[in-house]
């Protein structure tokens, strides 16, 4: 078998365990941490304390979703549950919790692939910008990448709506259901990852504009504007595709503020009233998919990075 092919199966196989792992673990935090809360989550079943259930009611509530059976036997259950992607249906809604998840994922997923095309071109104005300008723009520019990347998505998007739309009339608060709607929410979660990304790109591209390849190639008679783009470019994006997974998963938990800052359906917001809510077998789902989309996202920001350096796929 041809060596980048052995490099890619073994590739996929230490993923695939990888990600059985991480899911095991993070199922289990998820189990300790449910059962650790104060409170009878039969309560949260029959509606909350609010509801002045019956102990008659909340015994069948326990036998039913089985609380009454020992922790060790909850846990197996749970983890089998698990496996088959059966998460239960919503205390709240009572819907099941992948119909739910169908019926707002889309909205999120749609805003994080947006904010993340967004944070990349902004990432790479700014450290082109900062490559190309004096000492004076060089500073300005990553004085602009700090505070940019140290902005909370709650105060960002509170000022954006008050510039945007309370003052300028320019464009709505909430969400609308049309493009204009998302343009502020995107623009939130996009800033501060911007920031972080031009600092990583703007260090990586001064290194390899700076390498032996690219004063050889200069040697050569290349231009500058060849280099950067045929070999300064690609190599400088190495560490920012790698952190690109990273960074759509911190986008997703950025779209639980973001949601809910700008009233906006979608992952983030069906999360944060099924926490508030106990809603826990919603609570459950949200997280395991969440860490499936996160090992999903990694490992094609490094199916990347390999495409992107060759030399990875001997590895």
């Amino acid at each position: 078998m041809p060596r980048r092919a052995l490099g890619s199966l073994r590739w996929l196989a230490r993923h695939a365990l990888g990600a059985v792992v991480v899911l095991w673990l993070v199922a289990t935090a998820i189990f300790l941490g449910i059962r650790a809360i104060p409170g009878d989550p039969a309560e949260a079943i029959m509606g909350g304390p609010g509801s002045q259930a019956s102990e008659e009611a909340l015994a069948a509530a326990r036998a039913q979703h089985g609380l009454d059976r020992p922790l060790g036997v909850q846990y197996l259950i749970f983890l089998g549950n698990i496996a088959r992607l059966d998460f239960g249906s919503s205390y709240a809604l009572r819907t099941p919790v992948t119909e739910v998840m169908g019926d707002v994922l889309p909205a999120t997923l749609r805003l994080a692939v947006i904010a993340l095309v967004l944070a990349w071109g902004l990432a790479l104005g700014f450290a082109l910008v900062s490559l190309r300008a004096g000492a004076i723009g060089r500073h300005v520019s990553t004085l602009l990448e700090v505070v940019a990347a140290a902005v909370p998505h709650f105060w960002l998007g509170s000022v954006l709506i008050l510039i945007f739309s309370s003052a300028l009339g320019w464009l709505p608060s909430v969400d609308n259901g049309t493009t204009a709607g998302l343009i502020l929410p995107a623009a939130t979660l996009a800033l501060p990852l911007a920031g972080f990304l031009a600092q990583v790109m703007r260090d990586s591209l001064t290194t390899a504009m700076g390498s032996e390849f690219a004063l050889a190639a200069r040697a050569r008679g290349a231009s500058r504007s060849s280099v950067f783009w045929r070999h300064g470019l690609r190599h400088a994006s190495l560490p920012a595709v790698n952190l690109s997974g990273w960074a759509f998963s911190s986008l997703l938990s950025g779209a639980v503020v973001v949601e809910a800052v700008f009233a906006r359906p979608g992952l983030g917001r069906a999360l944060l009233s099924a926490v508030l809510s106990r809603d826990i077998p919603m609570v459950t789902g949200i997280a395991i998919f969440s860490a499936l989309i996160y090992i999903v996202v990694m490992a094609l920001a490094e199916a990347a990075e390999r495409a992107l350096d060759p030399e990875r796929s001997h590895a």
